[in-house]
């Protein structure tokens, strides 16, 4: 079946979700241009999520897409958290801050119980995953309220592990994708690869529709996406500078610079790209004493906080992808249209208006 139909939706273009820098606003402004907006519900309570859902579906009879971690909560470590203290200490002191008065919390919730009765409650037309699914009853909860499940793979293993399990689509997480990576079988990242590989390795080895993400940051990104066999694309950090995304002033003025991005764990415990800035260079990329995600948040926030209120980025969490240079300051409606030029004339003409 067409992605497209599958999901509802005009365009087979999904705009990333993209917890901290977004919420419903730029999820509306995607729906009703066309394709899926998402809405991250990892950073968000139970009540504060149920408001963002209310604002969203009063605001459009479109699909939408709302997406949750799999992430197994960590145990508490702590020599490790104390070791990263030691680590983190000198950068505290600069601002007169003190490290140990840090206590480590989680900040971002799996898929439970509680998101499963927002799920039933709602009903979106789309529920998505990262990190791997979530356990058997609550996907079969998420199955029974009618939605069609999406999950990320890294991996031509992880792809087969998902659809064995009755995903709906495969997104194809390319390794130039901003923010968290999605793997979930293996921790090894010399196994993740660049888009171009990844594609067409998930391509043959599943016969579920396949998402094209990770370095799509305009049309001739999407022409190439579907030209390698995607079904269609998933976009994130070309809406950073939208108006209706949250993204903070310092990451808005990173994303406007000649700047470089790394695959780093210091700020939340798990690989995740982002414009290198000061932490990512003192602390990493890659640290072996940073606890566990996402404990390694706490550590991190009050650093940020104290920075970013001098109007400095050294602590702040820049997630984007490799194709960053190409953002553009415009609406989410403009951003939308100029993507789906990519698609191919034909497509443009047959579809249906949604």
């Amino acid at each position: 079946m067409d992605l497209a139909d599958l999901l509802g939706i005009r365009w087979p273009l999904l705009q990333a979700p993209m917890a901290g820098v977004q919420g419903s606003r730029l999820a509306l402004a995607v729906c009703e241009a066309g394709g899926l907006g998402a809405l991250p519900a990892a950073a968000l309570a139970p009540d504060a999520l149920d408001a963002e859902i209310r604002r969203l579906r009063s605001g459009t009879d479109r699909p939408w897409n709302l997406n949750f971690f799999c992430h197994a909560p960590p145990p508490s470590e702590p020599a490790r958290e104390q070791a990263w203290r030691r680590v983190l200490r000198p950068d505290y002191e600069r601002f007169g801050l003190d490290v140990e008065r840090i206590v480590a919390t989680p900040g971002r919730r799996p898929f439970d119980a509680d998101a499963l009765a927002l799920v039933q409650a709602h009903r979106p037309a789309v529920v998505s995953f990262h990190f791997g699914l979530p356990a058997d009853d609550l996907l079969a909860g998420v199955r029974a309220a009618g939605c069609r499940v999406l999950t990320s793979a890294t991996t031509m293993e992880e792809a087969r592990w998902l659809e064995a399990r009755g995903v709906d689509a495969v997104i194809a997480q390319g390794w130039e994708a901003g923010g968290h990576r999605g793997h979930f079988l293996s921790d090894d990242l010399d196994r993740q690869a660049d888009l171009s590989t990844l594609l067409p390795a998930i391509l043959a080895a599943v016969d579920v529709p396949v998402i094209a993400a990770g370095g799509i940051a305009d049309a001739r990104g999407v022409a190439d996406a579907m030209a390698l066999g995607a079904a269609g694309v998933q976009v994130g950090t070309a809406y950073l500078l939208c108006p209706e995304a949250d993204t903070r002033a310092v990451h808005r003025q990173a994303l406007r610079e000649p700047r470089s991005t790394s695959v780093t764990n210091v700020f939340t415990g798990r690989p995740a790209r982002g414009i290198v800035n000061r932490a990512m260079g003192s602390w990493g990329p890659l640290a072996a004493d940073v606890p566990a995600f996402p404990l390694a948040t706490a550590f991190s926030a009050p650093l940020r906080e104290a920075a970013e209120a001098q109007g400095l980025d050294d602590y702040s969490l820049l997630w984007a992808g490799r194709q960053f240079p190409s953002c553009r300051d415009a609406p989410a409606a403009e951003i939308t249209a100029a993507l789906v030029r990519g698609f191919t004339p034909s497509r443009q003409d047959a579809l249906p208006d949604r």
